[in-house]
């Protein structure tokens, strides 16, 4: 990397714009190849929607607070992977309960393939317990086929060829089942679950995962999740110092290979030469030139808005604008007084108002996260930290136009944020009277500090009707990764995807031999 004087530009190999997970793996990986990595990133903190904050003394996450597969190697997890490729621990501590408060009742349960048909048959008897077994029956292959081809060795050019065919021989006894998991996990699920709690439970998996319900998320990513959550001896894990640690560690990779983050840089066009993407110029007017490529770590909306209309086809963009879109969020982040609280706390709990409603009805769902159980690092002494959301069920059209500052928005704020102090009610019943900190944050929240159009979880694209685009574009030199790309929305999958994107660019030679080194 070098700043040409005269010219007054930077050159790189490779500008990516956005620190999201996926823009961090994708960068970290390519440095560890010997790319010259550039990494944008708009705000003053890098990780995007997983990226953590501080305030009196309180550690918060951002957004993702659920983890699994990141303590041991070699892992299905597509971001243990990335980490192992490029040499960076990640020390958790491992827990496997969480507490649910659904219509039925509370209870606590957790991961490994006995204990919900503990809380099956206290519900809803023998019958749904037999169900329930032969789900997991029914499922074994097709987890067994989700976790036969390694992440780490996709690539979107005629590579593949030689990196995905060392796999071929694993992947050929799963061959007949390949072709189901792309399509919805419901028509798995309906052939063999009839107990309408076990479905309104898949279907809230399901949402957790995809932001759809069990009819639009595929079987492959459910299947993923039997293979990691329902197997024996399985356990959770929460990174040592949050989503902030795991933000860290991508960072420390990518500047170890030389890469190098640059942060209040906000991209506001890509450039483009010769029907090339050749750099980027910034908010500030300063420009990165690429030598090798440009990738976006943007949802597909926003990288829309960067590139100049004539760069790409209309009817591409034309379709592209059209990616139907989840719903955003509320956020509740409260630091509290822990004194004299329960001692019983689960790190995690999910609070479901009206199964009737479905899991994806505005407000019906919500998320609570209390990581100090486990980490203690995470709060003063004596205190907790909380995070309480609704997972991608809050519309955008409920606070577009509003002015920030208006006391009509300070309003709607108090009245949205109610079903989150609800929610924490059903655990911490005197919670208001604990707050040292609260901080309630809005699609608008989401909108501004994430850089996400209309404060988006991501597209919503239904498993059976449609895929997600691979990382390659019209654009010669422009590449994609994160949850608007294959394998779409959640940590696995943004890690998979800026994977696939570094390993698209990679020589084939320096791919097999990260892969070798990881042990896939």
């Amino acid at each position: 990397m070098f700043l040409n004087q005269t010219m007054s530009y930077l050159t790189t190999d490779v500008v990516i714009i956005g620190s999201g997970i996926g823009g961090l793996s994708c960068a970290a990986l390519l440095a560890r190849y010997g790319f010259n990595i550039t990494v944008c990133e708009s705000h003053s903190i890098p990780g995007g929607a997983a990226h953590a904050f501080e305030r009196n003394g309180f550690k918060f996450d951002s957004g993702p607070s659920l983890y699994s597969g990141l303590s041991y190697s070699p892992s299905p997890n597509p971001l243990r992977q990335v980490l192992d490729a490029i040499g960076e621990e990640l020390p958790c501590v491992n827990y496997d309960t969480w507490g649910c408060c659904l219509p039925e009742g509370d209870f606590d349960t957790s991961v490994g393939a006995d204990q919900f048909c503990d809380v099956l048959m206290r519900f809803r008897g023998e019958d749904a317990v037999r169900e329930w077994r032969e789900l997991q029956r029914v499922m074994e292959p097709f987890a067994k086929a989700a976790i036969a081809l390694p992440p780490a060795a996709l690539r979107l050019d005629l590579g593949a060829v030689f990196t995905i065919g060392r796999f071929l021989p694993s992947l050929f006894p799963h061959a007949t089942n390949v072709a189901k998991l792309t399509g919805p996990f419901s028509n798995i699920m309906n052939g063999v679950i009839k107990d309408p709690f076990i479905k309104n439970w898949l279907n809230l998996l399901c949402f957790l995962l995809s932001g759809l319900p069990a009819d639009g998320t595929s079987a492959a990513e459910v299947a993923f999740m039997f293979a990691d959550w329902y197997r024996p001896g399985v356990m959770l894990d929460y990174p040592i110092g949050g989503s902030g640690a795991l933000v860290d560690a991508l960072v420390r990779g990518l500047t170890k290979y030389g890469g190098q983050l640059i942060l209040n840089a906000h991209v506001e066009q890509v450039l483009v030469e010769n029907n090339q993407a050749v750099g980027v110029r910034l908010r500030n007017g300063k420009e990165i030139r690429a030598k090798k490529a440009v990738i976006s770590n943007a949802s597909v909306w926003d990288t829309l808005k960067l590139l100049p209309e004539a760069s790409i086809p209309k009817q591409y963009r034309q379709r592209q604008q059209a990616t139907p879109e989840c719903d955003s969020f509320m956020h509740l982040h409260l630091g509290i007084d822990a004194q004299g609280i329960r001692p019983d706390l689960a790190c995690h709990y999910i609070v479901v108002n009206d199964w009737y409603k479905g899991v994806t009805a505005p407000q019906n769902v919500v998320l609570i996260s209390i990581p100090s159980v486990l980490d203690l690092s995470l709060a003063p002494p004596g205190k907790h930290v909380i995070h309480a959301y609704t997972p991608g069920n809050e519309p955008y059209d409920f606070w577009q136009g509003m002015d920030r500052k208006s006391e009509v928005y300070a309003k709607q704020k108090q009245e949205r944020a109610e079903v989150m102090w609800k929610a924490i009610e059903r655990v911490i019943p005197d919670i208001r009277s604990r707050c040292e900190v609260t901080l309630v944050g809005t699609p608008l929240t989401h909108e501004r500090f994430l850089r996400r159009h209309r404060g988006s979880y991501g597209p919503a694209i239904r498993a059976g009707e449609a895929f997600f685009p691979g990382s390659n574009t019209p654009l010669a030199g422009l590449f994609c990764c994160g949850d608007s790309t294959f394998p779409g929305i959640g940590l696995p999958a943004v890690a998979a995807s800026g994977m696939i994107a570094a390993n698209t660019l990679a020589p084939v030679q320096k791919h097999w031999e990260m892969l070798q080194e990881i042990g896939c």
